[in-house]
């Protein structure tokens, strides 16, 4: 594997995930120590969590980020904003925010882009807007990268993990529409060395997954092999 991929330390990329219902105040901490330790980009955890992870960083380098209108996007945009306000009140940082999907299907664009512009605009955080890209057509794809690009998104990210996950080819034809002007975030399913290197070779500036120290782990025993 090390001679097949350039030598990419993948600790930056990971937003180091936290979103099982059954996320307990042990786990945000054991998750914040991980990632502190690990050197990753950030510590995702429901807005439930956001407080605690907040103080347990305090002047670390990992970010806190949260979860916005998660995992459907169908909330009303006042509750979304709501939510994105009080978890920046919190700590948070960074908010990947879950785009809604009918509106989306159904042409309502301007809806859409006022949805996350607000959040942008309100909150003044990182903005990363999750489109859902297994449920969408390329077409539909490239229509919400552009959305969210116009409204101020600091990123787009391809899924939930709750409907499938982050592809080679969704993070090839994302690129494709925002280039370098914003970053895109891979996410959902990734669980080996080789698929977090060929999302970043293919584009991504972010990996969200929960098994960050597995990846490093599998990391180590390639580069040593």
């Amino acid at each position: 594997m090390a001679a097949d991929y350039p030598d990419i330390d993948i600790a930056p990329f990971i937003d180091h995930a936290l979103l099982v219902p059954t996320a307990t105040a042990d786990q945000v901490e054991q998750w914040c120590e991980e990632a502190d330790r690990f050197h990753f980009a950030a510590v995702c955890v429901y807005p439930v969590h956001v407080k605690q992870a907040a103080e347990l960083l305090q002047r670390k380098q990992p970010k806190v980020c949260t979860v916005i209108g998660f995992p459907s996007g169908a909330t009303t945009s006042t509750v979304k904003l709501y939510e994105a306000q009080q978890a920046v009140e919190n700590g948070a940082t960074e908010l990947d925010v879950v785009i809604n999907l009918g509106w989306l299907k159904a042409g309502k664009t301007e809806q859409v882009h006022r949805e996350i512009a607000e959040i942008c605009e309100e909150t003044g955080q990182t903005v990363k807007v999750i489109l859902e890209t297994t449920l969408l057509t390329d077409e539909e794809k490239r229509l919400a990268a552009e959305l969210c690009m116009d409204a101020g998104a600091a990123f787009i990210k391809t899924s939930t993990g709750w409907n499938g996950g982050a592809t080679v080819a969704d993070v090839r034809l994302l690129k494709e529409v925002v280039r370098e002007r914003i970053g895109i975030k891979a996410s959902g399913g990734i669980r080996t060395v080789e698929q977090a290197l060929d999302l970043i070779l293919a584009g991504a500036t972010k990996l969200g997954t929960s098994r960050g120290i597995d990846l490093l782990k599998e990391r180590d025993t390639l580069d040593q092999a």
